[in-house]
């Protein structure tokens, strides 16, 4: 490769990298910070009590949830988006807002994905002619569209989402901020191997039971007094 197209190849490397730290970026007017995806239920049911429960009670949903359903039907999206299959498209989105345990988890979802689809133009994208959008799918086409590696692109995601329940962990258990930080890098394994397993299932492996996760969203719906929406 010559020189001026190696500086061309670590420029849009370097791009890529930048567009996606953005999209993870917990500044990005997605909302998330409005949630805890049942989290705040489980601190006060005495679950999750000190860090030690927290990183158990992340991990397992991490690994048990969010690797054998929503990050595979996130690389679906991704690939759908690729090479421009938008049926494909529109039945993952059907499948991530379809499989969603509670009401509020599905609002969830769809105000994210919503609030994510009106930030794309400003990042140079083209939003995904989806009406609701699931905020998985409307994160995957945001990545497709800028060129990103899809296995990055998914460990950005699944890392956000650690990040945002961590900081809940951080506020309502409560923990330090250096515990928060221990936590988090505490982590790492479990988000490699969740996007490993991502990647390895077929469409007939994808699904989770996670009872108890289903039933503490429920019940946060109803909690007295609660700093989160879900």
């Amino acid at each position: 490769m010559k020189p001026a197209e190696t500086d061309r190849a670590a420029a849009s490397r370097l791009q890529a990298l930048l567009a996606l730290l953005q999209l993870a970026s917990p500044a990005l007017p997605v909302g998330g910070f409005a949630y805890s995806q049942g989290l705040e239920k489980a601190i006060e049911d005495g679950l999750v009590r000190d860090a030690a429960s927290a990183e158990r009670w992340i991990r397992d949903l991490l690994l048990l949830s969010l690797a054998r359903f929503e990050a595979p039907v996130w690389l679906r999206a991704f690939d759908a988006q690729a090479r421009g299959d938008a049926a494909a498209l529109a039945y993952w989105n059907d499948e991530a807002l379809a499989a969603r345990e509670t009401a509020e988890l599905r609002a969830e979802s769809i105000q994210m994905g919503s609030s994510l689809r009106r930030v794309m133009p400003a990042l140079q994208l083209a939003p995904p002619a989806l009406d609701p959008v699931a905020y998985p799918i409307a994160f995957a086409c945001a990545c497709a569209q800028l060129g990103i590696d899809r296995e990055a692109g998914l460990t950005a995601y699944l890392w956000a989402w650690a990040e945002s329940q961590v900081l809940v962990a951080v506020k309502s258990v409560p923990l330090g901020q250096q515990a928060g930080q221990t936590l988090l890098f505490a982590l790492h394994p479990a988000l490699a191997q969740a996007v490993q397993t991502a990647a390895t299932l077929d469409d007939e492996a994808l699904g989770s039971a996670t009872t108890q996760f289903a039933l503490i969203c429920a019940r946060h719906e109803l909690q007295y007094s609660r700093l989160y929406r879900s």
